[in-house]
């Protein structure tokens, strides 16, 4: 739980004065977007290895 709490933190502490209010929602929405591509990815991955894939 504490490093939930500390990630949260980096992650508001990131977009904290950081000027313009559309390179912040920009920022947002990319970091977000890499969240979910990096899930994606991380979901594939363990499906191949799940389903017994063969990685030649």
């Amino acid at each position: 739980m504490k490093k939930l709490i500390l990630v949260k933190e980096i992650y508001l502490e990131g977009f904290k004065n950081l000027g313009h209010i559309v390179i912040e929602k920009y920022f947002k929405v990319f970091a977000w977007f890499s969240f979910v591509m990096f899930f994606i990815v991380l979901y594939a991955f363990v499906y191949r290895i799940a389903t017994g894939f063969a990685f030649d």
